[in-house]
C-alpha cells in the first residue's frame, strides 16, 4: 500500500510525479514565528515534513532571528543566551531549509554586525524584514539605505512583509507595497520580494507595477480566485514567488492559487520555483549550497 505521502491526490493536489515535476522551492515558511527556541522549533518542523512530502516541496526558506539588536526583548535574551541554537533547523535539515536572518532597521548597528556574522560569515543566504513589530520602522525609512546596500554587497535576497489596511495604516511603524516601492526606488540595483503581495492583492500589485525590482509572493491571505492570473497578467511571471506559509496555512490552499490558475503550465514553474532559484543561484553558489 503507498503511503499517504505519494498519494496527493487524497488531499486533492495533482499527482506525485506532476508535483515533483514542478521542482517546487518555497520562500516563505514560519513554523513557530520561526521563534528562538530550537527545540520547539525542530519539534514543529519534524511534524510539518509529511505536509512538505505530500506537497513535493523541495527547498524552503526560513526566517530566524539572530539577537544582536534585531528582535524583541524576549527574542534578544534567548538568542544572547544561545547564539548558536538557531541553526539547528539548518543542521537538521541542510538539503531542504535555506535560512534567512530577521532584521530591525531601528538598530542598524545591530543589523550589520548580523548581517556580517550571519550572511557573510555564516551559512544565511537572506533576510526577512518583519512588518510592524518590535517598534519597527516602515521599510521606505532611511534607516533601511545602509543596510540594502549591505545584503546587495554579500549578495543576500531580501523578503520585506508589507500588508495594505483599508483606511490606511494599523500604527506608523507598519510596511505597505507603496512603501517598498519608495525604497526599491532607491536601489534600482537590488532585487525586492514583496510578501503576500501586499494582502489585498489587486491593490498590491497596482502598487508594484512599475517597479521590476519588485517581485510578488503568493502566500498569506484568503484565497480567492484571480489573483495568479492578474499578477501574470500585470507583472509577468517572472515576478512572481510562491510562498506555502506553512504550517499556518493549508498547503492545498497555497498550491491551489497556482494550480488552479488560467495560466501557461511554463508560467506555473516560473512561479512555483524557477525564480526562486534564479535569484538564490549567486548566493548558493558562493556558500557551496548549490
Amino acid at each position: 500500500m503507498r503511503s499517504l505521502a505519494s498519494q496527493p491526490e487524497q488531499f486533492g493536489l495533482p499527482s506525485a510525479q506532476r508535483l515533483q515535476a514542478y521542482q517546487i522551492w518555497d520562500s516563505y515558511f514560519t513554523p513557530s514565528g520561526s521563534g528562538p527556541d530550537p527545540d520547539r522549533l525542530v519539534k514543529e518542523i519534524t511534524k510539518t515534513m509529511p505536509t512538505l512530502e505530500k506537497g513535493a516541496l523541495q527547498r524552503l526558506c526560513i526566517f530566524l532571528p539572530v539577537g544582536l539588536g534585531t528582535a524583541d526583548p524576549v527574542t534578544e535574551t534567548r538568542v544572547r543566551a544561545n547564539p548558536n541554537g538557531i541553526l539547528e533547523p539548518l543542521k537538521r535539515w541542510p538539503d531542504r531549509l535555506l535560512g534567512m536572518i530577521q532584521l530591525n532597521a531601528n538598530d542598524v548597528r545591530g543589523s550589520l554586525d548580523a548581517l556580517n556574522r550571519w550572511l557573510r560569515d555564516g551559512p544565511m543566504v537572506g533576510v526577512y524584514f518583519p512588518g510592524g513589530r518590535w517598534g519597527s520602522l516602515a521599510c521606505s525609512h532611511r534607516n533601511y539605505d545602509p543596510l540594502v546596500r549591505r545584503i546587495g554587497e554579500l549578495g543576500g535576497l531580501i523578503m520585506q512583509h508589507n500588508w495594505f489596511i483599508t483606511g490606511g495604516k494599523e500604527h506608523p511603524g507598519a510596511s505597505t507595497p507603496a512603501d517598498l516601492v519608495l525604497l526599491a526606488a532607491r536601489h534600482p540595483e537590488m532585487t525586492f520580494m514583496s510578501a503576500h503581495a501586499g494582502g489585498e492583492w489587486e491593490q498590491g500589485i497596482r502598487a508594484v507595477r512599475a517597479s521590476p525590482n519588485i517581485l510578488v509572493e503568493t502566500s498569506g491571505f484568503d484565497p480567492t480566485a484571480g489573483f495568479i492570473d492578474m499578477a501574470v497578467r500585470e507583472l509577468g511571471a517572472k515576478r512572481i514567488v510562491f510562498g506555502s506559509h506553512l504550517p499556518s496555512r493549508s498547503l492545498g490552499t497555497e498550491l491551489g492559487k497556482v494550480l488552479g490558475a488560467r495560466i501557461s503550465e511554463e508560467d506555473r514553474y516560473l512561479i512555483l520555483g524557477e525564480n526562486l532559484r534564479r535569484l538564490l543561484a549567486p548566493i548558493l553558489r558562493s556558500k557551496g549550497l548549490a
